[in-house]
């Protein structure tokens, strides 16, 4: 059994353009994205899904660098990126991590594709309902599960996020990672807007670099410094408004 980590990226961002590329303490976002999700437990092979066209040269240095696969394919279809992806690594099992956080946990993930195994789920998620911070949000299904959903999901918003489909259909077993904490949701770590990159900057600049920092680590943080939870605290609504697996 082979366990893919598939990471979607992209140079071209609407509201903060070639946001993945942006330094964090001498590193890229996307850098740091890839270096945690091969931390992961369980995970045999970090594979980074990008657009095919000329502007992916630069993610792809950064992903061979970091060690991991490579895989282009459609820019609007990312359902299709997705499978493609898992395809090209013979992947059969896959977790869906989107390359605007920063800060995701290798154990919070680690902890869902647990629960998928444990519970025979097609399909499991840690936001259904969200009870983590904005941004460490991870989603794994069955091969099985994505093929059915590239070959059954039409509407052009199911084929750009990729999991809504698997989230509605009523045969599709389910299970959630919930964290105990609804009230984590609050918090904004995500990558969209300047105040976020701003956001991140001072907290990896307070962070120490010699292994990566775990939601506890960063919750002491914030509890140490309150201040730093108001930099991008005027975007932090919107995480409420983000529709199920509307990401990057």
């Amino acid at each position: 059994m082979t366990t893919a980590i598939i990471v979607q990226a992209r140079m071209r961002s609407s509201r903060l353009p070639g946001k993945v590329m942006q330094d964090l303490a001498g590193r890229t976002v996307l850098d740091h994205v890839l270096t945690r999700c091969a931390a992961i437990p369980s995970a045999d092979v970090v594979v980074c899904a990008m657009p095919d066209e000329a502007a992916s040269d630069a993610l792809e240095e950064v992903a061979r660098k970091a060690g991991a696969a490579t895989f282009r394919g459609s820019e609007a279809d990312v359902l299709s990126r997705y499978a493609g992806a898992a395809r090209s690594v013979n992947a059969d099992i896959i977790m869906r991590v989107t390359s605007d956080c920063p800060l995701i946990d290798p154990d919070i993930c680690g902890a869902v594709l647990a629960l998928r195994e444990a519970q025979c789920a097609d399909y499991a998620a840690n936001n259904m309902p969200p009870s983590f911070p904005h941004g460490l949000d991870c989603e794994v299904m069955t091969m099985g599960a994505l093929a059915e959903v590239e070959v059954t999901a039409k509407e052009p918003y199911a084929r750009e996020h990729v999991t809504p489909w698997l989230r509605r259909a009523p045969h599709v077993r389910r299970a959630n990672h919930h964290s105990g904490d609804a009230a984590l949701f609050a918090h904004r770590w995500t990558l969209d807007y300047p105040e976020d990159l701003t956001f991140f900057q001072q907290v990896f600049a307070a962070l120490p670099g010699n292994s990566p920092a775990r939601m506890s680590d960063i919750l002491a943080l914030l509890r140490s410094d309150p201040s730093l939870s108001q930099i991008n605290a005027m975007h932090a609504h919107l995480a409420a408004a983000v529709a199920p697996g509307a990401w990057l």
